[in-house]
């Protein structure tokens, strides 16, 4: 093994230990959905007010009109978001300091609104920092002291929305009433708690809002992922069928390397049918089944990792320059297993927990691991890649020599798509950090879906099953004519291949 190759693997092997760490954390995580629920949370301080960030989700319009009853038919093509149980506590200190006969010493405010309209809470259209009411401004009629500033949007007066919860005398808890706000309009909804009254400071609250489209509990922006897993499931039903048409056509002259492909086709077929599986039952209930959701991210962690492996091993000259990996096998099993408890890692943080509410700082964390790792796959396969392609040039395999240049020129076009998608996934998160461009977010993640399934594409056409394997089955090939000897078979077979061998062990050791 070369020297660099050694390094490479040395150091992405690094991140082991801290990878596995954060698995072991991230599998106690509870698994939740639409329905956002709040245990005893804290407000923080901003300004002069006191907020506490209740969810926040893409909705679209209702399709039918608000019914009188609350049946599950009634509830079909209506978009809303329901309190249940929202109850607010303050310290008992808080509360003795009040009269007892008073029917309000205290007001916390539930403001529901679209994107496009926060400029119309706070003081911003009074040209005002302060986000709570103050003597000054309520003296205008401006707004009433001791409540949040806001201005009605004047094409719709019901909007933003505001809920009032009061404490009554010398009570420690206050409830909101049960309410359900009806989506009339598509847009990017934000729920925030808040007081002005510093008297309130250390309340907490508990209870849970639940989010709902017209179709389902699915958010907004997940909803196009579920028709998307669909519509791959069925073109890895395709591939799936075209490849194992043409693998029992030609069982006779089969190597190794094709069932790995067979392999990642698999998971692949599994991978999506199980994501939709999940998307459906998140969209029917508004909650994430645990079972469900660990086994789509493995499905998808492992089918990554092989796949990833398959790209390594193909660029080595797997089955086509050597017979074996020799020494190297043990560095890219190592490889292989670091990258799937990274990868599984950030697969569980970003599809478990509430949407939208996961801190970004901990995604990052988990995010940069597998950075790393896809780095040190790019750079040891190009390498890889690059040696293989000079071994043929000086074995004189040309018809090999031009399946891995296809190859070669294939993974370079995916990388340079890769990149270049990257740049525009920053940007696009960069100059839309509120999610106002909620209804196209799917695309970021369905490309790279889309791009492996290509990769996947390639490699099935290049390697494709034929009663002429010997385009890519191994063999020194120097003083043969590649394409008129089987060498699956027969006794010139055997023995090419043990010299093969012999030789390439021997180089292998030499690395």
């Amino acid at each position: 093994m070369e020297r660099g190759d050694f390094r490479g693997a040395k150091a992405c092997g690094k991140g082991f230990w801290i990878s596995l760490l954060l698995f072991l954390c991230l599998i106690t995580t509870q698994v939740k959905g639409s329905i956002h629920e709040y245990r005893n949370e804290a407000f923080t301080t901003k300004s002069n007010a006191f907020f506490f960030h209740g969810g926040s989700e893409g909705l679209y319009a209702s399709k039918a009109s608000r019914h009188l009853d609350s049946s599950a038919s009634s509830q079909s093509g209506k978009s809303f978001i329901r309190f249940e149980g929202v109850t607010f506590r303050r310290t008992k200190e808080s509360a003795s300091r009040q009269e007892g006969m008073q029917t309000s010493t205290g007001v916390v405010e539930a403001i529901i609104l679209d994107v496009k309209d926060r400029e119309r809470i706070g003081g911003a259209f009074l040209k005002t920092s302060a986000i709570c009411c103050n003597h000054t401004l309520a003296e205008t009629g401006s707004c009433k002291l001791g409540e949040v500033i806001f201005q009605k949007n004047l094409e719709n007066p019901s909007w933003p929305r505001v809920i009032k919860t009061d404490f009554a005398g010398r009570a420690e808890e206050a409830k909101l009433e049960a309410d359900e706000i009806e989506i009339n309009s598509n847009g990017m909804y934000y729920l925030y708690f808040m007081f002005c009254n510093p008297e309130l400071k250390g309340t907490v609250i508990n209870g849970r809002t639940v989010w709902k489209n017209p179709n389902g509990y699915l958010p907004g922006k997940m909803t196009p992922l579920m028709t998307f897993f669909g519509i791959m499931s069925l073109a890895y039903l395709v591939l799936g069928l075209a490849w194992f048409l043409r693998f029992v056509q030609f069982w006779k002259d089969i190597i190794h390397l094709h069932y790995h492909i067979t392999a990642v086709i698999a998971l692949g077929m599994c991978e999506m049918a199980v994501w939709y599986f999940e998307y459906a039952n998140f969209n029917s209930t508004g909650l994430r089944p645990m079972g469900i959701t660990l086994w789509a991210v493995t499905f998808t962690t492992v089918k990554k990792t092989l796949s990833r492996l398959l790209l390594l091993v193909v660029s080595m000259g797997f089955g086509v320059v050597r017979p074996t990996l020799g020494g190297i096998t043990s560095k890219v099993l190592l490889l292989g297993l670091v990258y799937f408890i990274a990868s599984e890692a950030l697969e569980l943080i970003e599809h478990l927990g509430n949407i939208n509410d996961f801190s970004k700082k901990t995604k990052v964390f988990v995010v940069l691991p597998v950075v790393f790792l896809d780095s040190c796959f790019i750079l040891w396969i190009f390498s890889s890649l690059s040696k293989t392609l000079e071994k043929l040039q000086m074995r004189r395999n040309m018809a090999k020599l031009e399946l891995y240049r296809k190859f070669t020129n294939a993974l370079a076009v995916s990388v340079l798509l890769s990149i270049a998608w990257i740049g525009f996934e920053l940007y696009f998160n960069a100059t839309d950090p509120l999610s106002e461009l909620w209804q196209v977010a799917w695309v970021i993640p369905a490309f790279w879906t889309l791009l492996a399934y290509s990769l996947l594409v390639v490699i099935c056409v290049l390697w494709a099953p034929s009663h002429n394997p010997t385009r890519y089955a191994y063999s020194e090939g120097e003083d043969l004519d590649e394409e008129g000897i089987s060498l699956t078979t027969g006794d010139i077979a055997s023995k090419l291949e043990r010299n093969a061998l012999v030789e390439d062990l021997e180089e292998d050791k030499r690395e």
